[in-house]
């Protein structure tokens, strides 16, 4: 079976900045394949690279089974493109900006007004079928975006950060759809820095950071392979002074963080500390409150492979080239 995407030395340099490294991977056709790393990683350059927007430095792109290099144009009409910022038309209401989507696909008019409806029903937007989008709430333009990209029932569809920002329904409804798409055959391509959306809803992940892929697989055999961080939660009746150098000196305890009023411990066999805890809590005179283990996340995950500490989120350093581009981010 034909791949939906084929990578092979993808390279891109913004002047002398190395951007994308020689990047390999394939994307399987139908499945839902995420490209996770910090800003400035080489997620969006890799994306744009892939939908024909930026031309590579190096390297082959096939997509659909179609030489990019050579033969781009047959792919394109295949793919549906959902950009970070959104592409919805504020000054058409929604209908509007379908049947003017529909028309660059060159959707016949009967076409074109059975999917507007389909779409607009599936989306909740069909009452608002005449409203102009500049009146739409951010979840609803989200949402008009996705059907735009896929009115005409595109096989592959590019997804650049789907949610941030939304509230929580509107985030569940785009989904929804996602899944539906790919049960219904369409391969989705979702960059995101959101993790545990990618968990949720990715069969494989890659992870890129400065340019290069880390690893690419399953979240769960991801998180199988990163046993070393495991973790033991636990809340005590109160928080003392030192606390967090304390439980750092318990044995076999490789980090410590504090999430809310929790404490998370990270070493090699959580089932082992779980007697020092309760040791130390007894000498500190602490009650305790709760007391889990963890199996790694995706989170962990990433943030081991990206180099940051277990536990936190740290924002990536700009990028030497940032003034030099123009438009989306990389």
């Amino acid at each position: 079976m034909t791949n939906a995407i084929e990578v092979k030395n993808l390279t891109k340099y913004y002047g002398k900045f190395l951007a994308v490294d020689k990047i390999n991977f394939t994307v399987e056709k139908g499945e839902i394949f995420g490209f996770l790393g910090p800003n400035g990683a080489g997620k969006s350059t890799t994306q744009r690279m892939l939908t024909s927007l930026l031309t590579p430095s190096e390297g082959q792109i096939r997509v659909l089974g179609h030489d990019y290099a050579h033969d781009a144009y047959p792919a394109k009409g295949q793919i549906g493109l959902v950009p970070e910022e959104s592409n919805v038309y504020t000054e058409l209401t929604a209908w509007d900006n379908l049947m003017f989507t529909g028309r660059l696909y060159r959707m016949s008019k009967e076409d074109r007004n059975a999917r507007a409806e389909e779409l607009l029903k599936i989306f909740g937007l069909w009452e608002k079928k005449d409203v102009k989008a500049e009146n739409f709430s951010k979840g609803m333009r989200r949402r008009l975006s996705i059907a735009m990209a896929i009115i005409h029932k595109p096989a592959l569809l590019f997804l650049d950060e789907p949610t941030p920002g939304l509230d929580a329904q509107s985030a569940r409804t785009i989904q929804k759809i996602i899944r539906q798409l790919s049960t219904e055959g369409t391969t989705v391509f979702i960059t995101t820095h959101q993790i545990e959306e990618a968990n949720q809803l990715c069969d494989r992940v890659a992870i890129i950071n400065q340019g290069k892929i880390a690893v690419i697989d399953t979240p769960e055999k991801l998180k199988q392979t990163f046993q070393q961080v495991q973790s033991v939660e636990i809340a005590f009746s109160e928080n003392q002074e030192g606390l967090k150098q304390k439980l750092t000196a318990l044995p076999e305890v490789s980090s410590v963080i504090k999430v809310g009023d929790k404490w998370r411990l990270y070493n090699d066999s959580p089932p082992a500390l779980l007697p020092h805890l309760v040791k130390f809590a007894e000498e500190e005179n602490l009650g305790i409150l709760s007391l889990n283990t963890l199996a790694p996340s995706l989170e962990d995950v990433f943030l081991q492979i990206t180099g940051q500490e277990v536990g936190t989120m740290q924002p990536a350093p700009a990028s030497p080239n940032k003034k030099r581009r123009k438009g989306g981010k990389r």
